[in-house]
């Protein structure tokens, strides 16, 4: 008898997912002091980074949301968010989705914005585009290890619900012992919550911090 299909639920590893990046981040400098030489940056290209850091950050949730819709989710499910003191933007689709659509939309902006960009910047010798680039790729951790943590599962539809820090796997297939990195197994489920997701959805956290940074720029 075939088992009914459930919501099998994981949650992202904070403190592993920061480690990652860190790392990342370290391999990327370390890569880019060996093929160029626009790795430091002057007092302009910081000021400049500072400027466009956030608008490249929400480009990235932008490139997500545009590969789910190419890929058969309706745009009316597709929700963005800010949880700063989580240390995350997001953009969450509520409805279930393919293996093929989820690992297209978590790949898209590595590509596109941190491969592609950061490859434009070295032929170019731009710093800003360099460090933007590095900047994403390091911020791709969570993209990545979900990438590969779900390539290797098989029969699942992805779906997203009210916690931007987990999302379900929905198959007839018991998951509850499966064990993928950086992800932590947390239950199992018939249904997911998906009341709370607003179009656009940011904390009063996030709030307060970008005003500070625009505070910051204008000072500056």
């Amino acid at each position: 008898m075939k088992q009914e299909k459930k919501y099998y639920i994981y949650e992202m590893n904070g403190v592993t997912l920061q480690i990652i990046s860190v790392i990342f981040l370290i391999i990327m400098i370390f890569i880019t002091f060996f093929f160029s030489n626009e790795i430091i940056m002057t007092d302009k290209n910081f000021e400049l980074i500072f400027l466009l850091i956030i608008p490249y950050l929400i480009l990235h949730e932008l490139l997500h949301s545009i590969a789910y819709v190419i890929n058969g989710a309706k745009f009316k499910n597709i929700t963005y968010g800010a949880h700063l003191e989580k240390g995350i933007l997001c953009c969450l689709c509520k409805q279930n989705v393919s293996k093929r659509n989820i690992l297209i939309s978590l790949l898209f902006p590595f590509i596109i914005i941190g491969v592609i960009t950061y490859i434009i910047g070295i032929l170019t010798n731009n710093t800003v585009l360099i460090w933007l680039s590095i900047l994403n790729i390091s911020g791709c951790s969570a993209d990545l290890i979900m990438f590969f943590d779900l390539l290797k599962l098989k029969d699942f539809e992805y779906s997203e619900y009210d916690n931007p820090m987990a999302f379900g796997l929905y198959t007839s297939k018991d998951l509850s012992k499966t064990k993928l990195f950086g992800l932590k197994y947390i239950k199992q489920t018939n249904e997911l919550e998906k009341h709370n997701l607003k179009k656009v959805n940011i904390s009063k956290t996030s709030i307060i911090i970008f005003i500070i940074f625009m505070v910051l720029i204008l000072i500056y």
